[in-house]
């Protein structure tokens, strides 16, 4: 089957590969879709992709659509219980396939470019469950499920859609995180500066690319290094009996002391010295973990604007305490870019330029990169990658075997005969 207006061909062989996949060289247009940790809503970038050119990727529109509150309701609640039956599971699936291509057709129609011109969607879809082979215990099955039904995005859309990063990686005994390094390298090499790039969403990572970086250099790092805008966000809600979605410009942790010692309790999570690969979620840093900071807040009477900024205390510190142990013995350092919704917050900003004093803590934006749109390209870089049948994981990174082809394509509805 062929469509001319993604210049994408799909032959099918009779020996050894079951399909080819060609794309016409140059300038391409595609869009790319993250669902993060936060569970705000959806990331969509329209991105144009040419290897010719330096960076090889540019942005031509960025959206955020938030989910409506109900179903963003359903999803954080599904997340937390460890019940959840088949058809709840099979049901958000296809639901976010909905919103997600919602989001797809909605960034198109706002850049003004027709889904007929646009080759390829990268979906990363919403991380549900993600339990890599590290941290599988005896019993268990290392594992990784990303919702949002491709079929459903690819049916709506009529666009070819590669989904379903993560699960190669975690195959080959990897952690399938993080995975936007790759798309860091394209956006954020420099010849001259170390540079580590730090997206904090609702958990935070960080990517170390030394000068003159490129793909397979064994002194390339990232990995998850902790809490992000998660825990912040509900604990602010929390606090404010739901009225609040987050600390909006970390104003109320702006207006609080930080608790030393409890923030030293905080440090003791057994994550923060277990040494990368490593990833993590909402299954260690998520309501469990709020509810013991809670309770040891309560017992020594901390009140809640004070442990709002040990909170996001806490992200600063083991940001900082991550760079110290896991990057800084690799090179130089000299710039620490910020991106993700971390980036909008001053008072956590502030809290990792004191901890970090001899690196220059700057937003994505000083440099010429949207910061919000940094992971929604991600996935379009990546799916990019896999059509062209090059890798997309990097193995210093994620720990696996080797380097692999990730994503799954999913086909449009093929034009009758």
């Amino acid at each position: 089957w062929t469509t001319a207006k993604a210049n994408l061909t799909i032959r099918t062989w009779t020996k050894m590969s079951p399909i080819t996949i060609r794309l016409q060289r140059g300038k391409l247009e595609a869009i790319g879709l993250m669902s993060g940790t936060s569970h705000d809503g959806i990331s969509a970038a329209v991105v144009e992709l040419d290897e010719r050119t330096r960076p090889p990727a540019r942005l031509i529109a960025f959206q955020t659509f938030p989910y409506p509150a109900r179903f963003r309701k359903e999803l954080l609640d599904a997340s937390a219980d460890e019940k959840i039956g088949a058809a709840a599971i099979s049901t958000l699936n296809f639901a976010l396939g909905r919103e997600l291509a919602r989001a797809a057709i909605e960034v198109a129609r706002r850049a003004r470019v027709s889904l007929s011109d646009v080759a390829f969607i990268g979906s990363h879809g919403h991380t549900f469950f993600h339990l890599p082979p590290r941290r599988a215990t005896r019993g268990q099955v290392a594992s990784t499920l990303q919702l949002g039904e491709s079929a459903i995005i690819a049916a709506a859309t009529g666009v070819p859609v590669v989904a379903d990063f993560r699960a190669m990686d975690v195959a080959l005994g990897g952690e399938g995180a993080p995975l936007a390094p790759l798309a860091h390298l394209w956006l954020f090499a420099d010849p001259k500066r170390g540079r580590v790039v730090l997206n904090i969403g609702g958990i935070a990572n960080a990517t170390y690319i030394p000068p003159r970086a490129r793909l397979g250099d064994t002194d390339l790092v990232a990995f998850d290094t902790g809490p992000g805008n998660g825990t912040i966000d509900a604990l602010a809600s929390r606090i404010s009996g739901g009225r609040l979605r987050m600390d909006r410009n970390g104003r109320i942790a702006a207006g609080g002391h930080v608790n030393r010692p409890l923030l030293a309790r905080m440090m003791q999570h057994p994550y923060f010295r277990r040494r990368p690969p490593k990833s993590t979620g909402r299954e260690e840093f998520g309501t469990h973990l709020l509810d013991r900071f809670v309770a040891d807040a309560r017992s020594i009477r901390v009140v809640d604007h004070d442990l709002l900024a040990t909170v996001t205390a806490l992200t600063a510190r083991s940001i900082a305490d991550a760079c110290r142990r896991f990057i800084f013995p690799r090179g130089r350092v000299d710039q620490l870019i910020v991106t993700g919704g971390g980036a909008k917050n001053p008072t956590l900003m502030r809290m990792i330029a004191a901890e970090l004093p001899d690196v220059e803590v700057i937003t994505a934006e000083k440099v010429g990169v949207d910061g919000d749109a940094v992971e929604a390209v991600a996935f379009a870089i990546l799916g990019f990658q896999m059509l062209r049948g090059r890798q997309g994981n990097i193995p210093s990174v994620t720990g696996a075997r080797a380097p692999a082809i990730l994503g799954k394509l999913t086909l449009p509805p093929a034009p009758l005969a």
